[in-house]
Order: structure tokens, then C-alpha cells, then sequence
């Protein structure tokens, strides 16, 4: 028994490594696509901003905040025509009358983009408010400036408090 199950053992391990032996190398290849489509990132970077005007721009009728402390986003595309960014304000009742409510942004746009150079009212629908005009492949930094008009339309109900008015704006990225 023993001769016939070292034998059956012999046998299995000299055919298998004859399978293994006898198997011939064969390559080739596979091509691997990607199928890149246009496509923009947005990423919002301040959430919330309390503005707090002071007696001159009561005086002034207006406040507004400019450059780095207005309301940032980053995005990037890529694009070869680019993104747009837009900005509207769809609150059912916005504590802040839209009229009143402004935008531009003094980021730069890119060769072939643009930029909303003056204050626009806001809206309830998108506006443009930059565009690189090309590929955007890092992350770009565009800041909103903001400016609302006609400071006395909004009181302060509790006198000698603060009363707080909000309107949220949403930001949209659409790839060219």
C-alpha cells in the first residue's frame, strides 16, 4: 500500500510539473482609455458673513466689503473653454430686498474670460459673475464683493440691539 501511494504521489508531482513545464508564455495587450469629460469644482470657502456697518456707512447709505474679505469660492475646470461661475439668490422671501443686494468681484479673469467689473442687483436666477476662458487645472480662489444699498430700509427692531437680516446666495460652477 505504501509503494502504490508513494508511486500515486511520484506520478501527480511529475505531472504537474510537467503541466507547469509545458505551459508556454504568451503575452499581450490591453489599451486603457480615458474618456476625460469637462467637468468644474466648486468649493465654498466662507459659509456665513455677518456684516456690521458703522455710522459712516450709514452716512453713506451702503455698505459694502471688497477683495479677500468678501465672500470667497475656489473652483477649478478642465475644460479647454472653461467654467462659468454664477451667483443668485433664491430665498422665498429674502430679508434683504434683492435691489438691494449687490455683487461684482475684482478677480481676474483669464485670457478669453471674464469678469462683472460693477455692482449687479442680485436675482433669483443665475448671474454670471466670472470666467476663466480656458482650462482652470488648480484651484483658483474668485471673491465676491458685496455691497447693500439703502442701509434704512432695515431697522433695528429691539432698539439699541441688533436686528440680523439674511438672504443666502448659491453659487454654481458649470463646465464649458
Amino acid at each position: 500500500m505504501k509503494r502504490s501511494f508513494v508511486a500515486l504521489a511520484l506520478l501527480l508531482t511529475t505531472s504537474l510539473f510537467t503541466a507547469s513545464v509545458s505551459l508556454a508564455a504568451n503575452t499581450g495587450t490591453s489599451a486603457v482609455t480615458l474618456a476625460a469629460a469637462a467637468n468644474a469644482v466648486l468649493d465654498v470657502l466662507d459659509a456665513t458673513m455677518t456684516l456690521t456697518p458703522n455710522a459712516t456707512d450709514y452716512t453713506n447709505d451702503y455698505f459694502e466689503v471688497t477683495g479677500a474679505s468678501g465672500l470667497r469660492v475656489r473652483l477649478k475646470t478642465n475644460s479647454t473653454t472653461g467654467c462659468v461661475l454664477s451667483v443668485k439668490c433664491t430665498d422665498a422671501s429674502p430679508q434683504v430686498a434683492l435691489a438691494d443686494l449687490r455683487v461684482k468681484t475684482q478677480t481676474a479673469a483669464g485670457a478669453g474670460g471674464s469678469n462683472q467689473t460693477t455692482y449687479i442687483a442680485i436675482t433669483g436666477s443665475d448671474q454670471a459673475l466670472w470666467s476663466p476662458g480656458a482650462s482652470q487645472n488648480t484651484f483658483l480662489t474668485v471673491a465676491t464683493d458685496i455691497r447693500i444699498v439703502n442701509l434704512f430700509a432695515y431697522p433695528d427692531a429691539f432698539g439699541g440691539g441688533t436686528t440680523n437680516y439674511t438672504d443666502n446666495l448659491t453659487y454654481t460652477v458649470v463646465a464649458q
